[in-house]
């Protein structure tokens, strides 16, 4: 997504709680004079404060927000792909590890970011979310619940922001794809069908665009936007 944003023009901040990963994911972009790293924790209200603070500085404001911040069941159950555990056998340290960065994370950089967008009376957020399949599914506590939780704040923030000119939207692959959350150890027959991340680059680029404005409360797939495109 941040090398689609960033070839279509725009100057991306990209945000991680661990500096040589987030200025390597950096330096990456092609475009590398549009992106900057900047280490932030979204679990932590102090460090999102200073960060967005830190990114309005280098961007000279903030037009949109993408949150994407998440940690997967990997954390929970390496095996989670082809030994799925119950959800009685969850630690409840991961468990809350992971909902404070997956839906309290979304939280705090949305109510960080919202005041100065309220001003300039124009902003989008993107929140990054999965299939509803995926949010029900055998052996994916607490990463379901957490990706259900986030739909929910989304469509909130978007009652919330109506008519204020900030329009929130909920952006989804359509599919497993191929990403950090994803084991490598899966069976190649399972890998095979996973979605390739770009697949998120057009509407993620039409979703920060004017073309998109006055659009709120959707629930995008990228793979339905990429059949619309090319149909």
């Amino acid at each position: 997504m941040s090398q689609a944003l960033a070839d279509a023009g725009a100057r991306v901040v990209l945000t991680g709680r661990a500096e040589p990963r987030i200025r390597d994911a950096a330096t990456r972009i092609d475009r590398g004079d549009q992106a900057t790293g900047l280490v932030m924790d979204v679990r932590d209200e102090q460090s999102v404060a200073v960060g967005v603070d830190h990114a309005r500085t280098i961007l000279g404001g903030i037009d949109v927000l993408v949150n994407n911040a998440g940690i997967g069941m990997r954390t929970v159950n390496p095996d989670f792909m082809t030994e799925p555990i119950g959800f009685w056998r969850v630690s409840p340290d991961r468990f809350l590890d992971l909902l404070a960065t997956n839906v309290f994370g979304y939280f705090l950089v949305a109510r960080a970011v919202v005041p100065p967008m309220l001003e300039a009376g124009h902003g989008k957020i993107v929140n990054i979310s999965v299939s509803e399949t995926t949010m029900r599914r055998r052996g994916f506590t607490p990463y379901g619940p957490s990706r259900a939780a986030t739909d929910s704040l989304s469509h909130i923030m978007a009652a919330d922001l109506a008519g204020t000119g900030i329009d929130v939207n909920l952006l989804l692959p359509g599919g497993a794809t191929r990403s950090g959350m994803t084991p490598d150890s899966a069976p190649e027959d399972m890998q095979a069908t996973w979605l390739d991340p770009a697949i998120m680059g057009p509407p993620i680029v039409w979703l920060a665009s004017r073309a998109s404005d006055g659009i709120t409360d959707q629930r995008i797939v990228a793979t339905e936007f990429a059949d619309r495109q090319t149909g």
